[in-house]
């Protein structure tokens, strides 16, 4: 199928579809008039790629598992896998985020919050 039918299938730009060929998340071939030709299976494989972003997964994430999933994208123990990881990643932001925020926190009505760290470490006896 054609560019063209391909984004009105998928919901999604031509441009958005021409990028993540040039990024290798979809395979085309060339026809000999120069237009690109998809398979029918690239309107399910760009529906799970869209799936996967809003689930949190970046354009490098799925294309670094997507030979895997593309082969079988319905695999529960492979996506399992995969989602049991982003978890483990999200678990570690929201850790880092708890730090920042409680570090925010201790700097607020502080003056100069960049300086409250300054004087944190001035009160602080060396051992």
């Amino acid at each position: 199928m054609r560019i063209g039918e391909l984004a009105a299938r998928s919901g999604l730009t031509k441009d958005t579809i021409r990028f993540y060929e040039r990024i290798g998340l979809v395979t085309g071939k060339r026809l000999a008039n120069g237009y690109r030709d998809f398979p029918p299976e690239t309107v399910t494989w760009l529906v799970y790629v869209r799936t996967a972003q809003t689930l949190g997964f970046s354009l490098a994430e799925i294309a670094r598992h997507g030979e895997d999933l593309r082969d079988a994208p319905d695999s529960a123990e492979a996506l399992s896998t995969l989602f049991e990881e982003k978890i483990r990643v999200i678990d570690a932001r929201m850790a880092d985020l708890a730090a920042l925020r409680a570090d925010l926190e201790a700097r607020v009505g502080t003056g100069c919050p960049l300086r409250a760290a300054e004087r944190a470490a001035a009160r602080v006896p060396d051992a």
